[in-house]
């Protein structure tokens, strides 16, 4: 699971589709990732929230009607390709807006930049981000707005910065009529929230922030999977995280340098900003806490702050940051530390979790703080090793690689994996009893295949990532995976193999050419782009008899689903296809938007 789209980055909405920006080249804090996060007023304050109305006649700005520039179509399930759909949908469907096209008034904002006017919000994007249409005594067109931080149903006044397709991009200037069934400013316990990028839903109750990110997946497969929907399950309950805050185990705070600032004589380097990415601008604010992070970071961070600062003319540029909850090393544990490349100075690879930029704040500045019984903590050096628990299995990697950054959620996310997996809720080719071998694409350091090991007799990894797999093998050492015979007199399931391989998923099936696939599970766990058509081709090829499809972007995932339904018809005379048992999200990031996604599929004969 790819989440880089969960951490907070700098955005550029002037320039982008929509309000929630394309998956960064910076590593970003609660899609994400992203993944970003964020709900934000005005670029100077957060909004007031009044009762009253007041007049709905627009006022115009100073600033000139721009004419709109017109960036390629989105990349598929984006965050740009998800509100656009959002949008479509509110103005009318596919054929509202195939008639504005034709008339070449999809890109005709009727609407001025800096112009404010006051809306009704119709809904809440995908992404957390409220829609509005304007109303028709300013445009006799469909044509949307889309503000954060507000809710459906609310009167609010909005201030206009940019015009893209369809849509106008907006800060909310004052909520002049609030949804008091939904909104409660009193849950709100960031003093940021309203200005930085991170969260979206920290004035909601916790279950209508459930509520919603149901609502998110039933949306992603009536937009994007292509399949009717007799074909899709009701959409279970989303799975809570058991923290709502202080869970985020990785943060990223970083900093832009204006030339000014790199000097040694610079007049006061505490003026320069060290956090994450202000709401709809290419900015960074200073933030000197994060509520939805761990205690150990937050502890840890005025010192990493203060240290750059007091070094700030050896920077030549800006740079990411990184904090990394871990736990501390026993005294007593002389297990060794997971293989990492410690001779470079380079950052990490591209496929790793840190952005290129990031650096390392040397010495590591290291603050322990007792959480739950365990003593942490807070590891800033990309090259250093994290130690994570998940349940009783034990888990270290490279800091600067990845792994899932909400510890809380993840033992019940494999239990449940774990369970769908052995669950007959129907006849299937396959019975439970018969799956005794287990693929698992995407491995990361092996979170699936080393804690599902002991329910199956063969488990294989595979993942690109060499430094990845080094810690897999290590992690499955580390756990005595695969288990010696006398480890357990009675084992239910016996783990004869365990195996990792490096290489591309897309070439995974020839590596497991061996495996029996009517004996086999297959859980696929991809970054945010989803699979390819190659990697879906070799899947239906193999035909496992059970999928389990763990997404960070239930959009691809959708999509592709969509796809493999389309590829089983040409497999076999189409006389077996897979039939989908049940989706569910599961909230990994509390007070966002984001939400994962678990698909568990059958092999089954076809009724067609």
């Amino acid at each position: 699971m790819d989440l880089d789209t969960d951490d907070v980055g700098v955005t550029n909405r002037a320039r982008s589709l929509s309000a929630t920006p394309p998956p960064a080249k910076k590593a970003r804090l609660a899609d994400e990732d992203d993944d970003g996060h964020g709900a934000v007023a005005g670029p100077s304050s957060a909004p007031s929230t009044a009762k009253g109305g007041s007049s709905n006649q627009a006022q115009k700005g100073k600033g000139k009607k721009r004419k709109i520039r017109r960036p390629p179509p989105p990349e598929p399930g984006s965050s740009e390709d998800v509100i656009l759909r959002d949008v479509i949908d509110l103005l009318g469907g596919e054929e509202a807006v195939k008639k504005l096209k034709a008339e070449g008034k999809d890109w005709e904002s009727p609407l001025e930049k800096f112009q404010i006017l006051e809306v009704v919000v119709d809904e809440l994007s995908s992404n957390g981000e409220a829609i509005a249409r304007v109303p028709l005594t300013i445009s006799p067109n469909p044509w949307a707005i889309l503000v954060p931080f507000a809710l459906p149903g609310e009167t609010v006044r909005v201030r206009v910065y940019a015009n893209v397709r369809l849509h106008s991009l907006a800060d909310l200037v004052e909520v002049v009529k609030p949804n008091e069934a939904m909104r409660d400013d009193n849950l709100v316990r960031c003093r940021y929230f309203g200005t930085c990028a991170g969260c979206q839903y920290q004035m909601l109750s916790y279950d209508t922030q459930l509520q919603l990110k149901q609502r998110v997946v039933e949306k992603a497969y009536k937009n994007f999977s292509g399949l009717p929907p007799s074909l899709v399950p009701p959409i279970l309950p989303t799975i809570a995280s058991p923290k709502t805050y202080g869970y985020r185990t990785k943060i990223t705070p970083h900093f832009d340098l204006p030339p000014v600032a790199r000097r040694k004589d610079s007049d006061d380097p505490n003026k320069l900003p060290i956090g994450f990415g202000e709401k709809g601008r290419r900015k960074v604010m200073d933030i000197e806490e994060c509520v939805i992070a761990t205690p150990v970071l937050n502890q840890a961070l005025p010192g990493i702050r203060e240290n750059v600062r007091n070094k700030l003319h050896t920077y030549k540029r800006g740079a990411t940051l990184l904090l990394r909850d871990s736990f501390k090393r026993p005294d007593n544990d002389e297990s060794s530390a997971v293989p990492a490349d410690t001779n470079s100075d380079a950052p990490p690879q591209a496929d790793s979790e840190v952005p290129a930029d990031a650096i390392s704040v040397k010495p590591p500045t290291a603050t322990t703080s007792e959480q739950d019984g365990e003593a942490h903590v807070c590891i800033t050096d990309y090259k250093a090793t994290v130690r994570e628990h998940v349940g009783n299995t034990r888990f270290e990697f490279p800091a600067g690689s990845f792994f899932q950054n909400n510890n809380s959620v993840l033992s019940p996310l494999v239990e449940y994996v774990r369970d769908a997996i052995f669950t007959a809720a129907t006849p299937s080719p396959s019975t439970p009893s018969s799956l005794t071998h287990l693929v698992d694409t995407y491995c990361g350091s092996g979170l699936f295949a080393i804690s599902l090991a002991p329910h199956f007799e063969h488990v294989a990894g595979v993942e690109i990532s060499q430094e990845s797999i080094a810690s897999a093998k290590h992690n499955a050492e580390l756990n005595s995976l695969p288990p010696p015979p006398s480890a357990s007199p009675t084992p239910a399931i016996q783990t004869k193999t365990l195996t990792f391989l490096a290489g591309k998923s897309e070439t995974i099936f020839s590596s497991v050419s061996h495996f029996p696939s009517q004996n086999t599970v297959i859980i696929i766990d991809p970054p945010r782009k989803g699979c390819d058509k190659l990697f879906l081709q070799q899947l239906v090829a193999f035909k496992p008899a059970k999928l389990v499809y763990v997404s960070c972007n239930v959009h691809t995932q959708a999509r592709d689903l969509g796809m493999l339904a389309e590829l089983m018809k040409d497999v076999g005379e189409g006389k077996e296809t897979y039939v989908i048992e049940s989706l569910r999200g599961f909230d990994l990031f509390p007070q966002t938007a984001h939400v994962e996604s678990v698909a568990v599929l059958k092999l089954a004969q076809s009724d067609a």
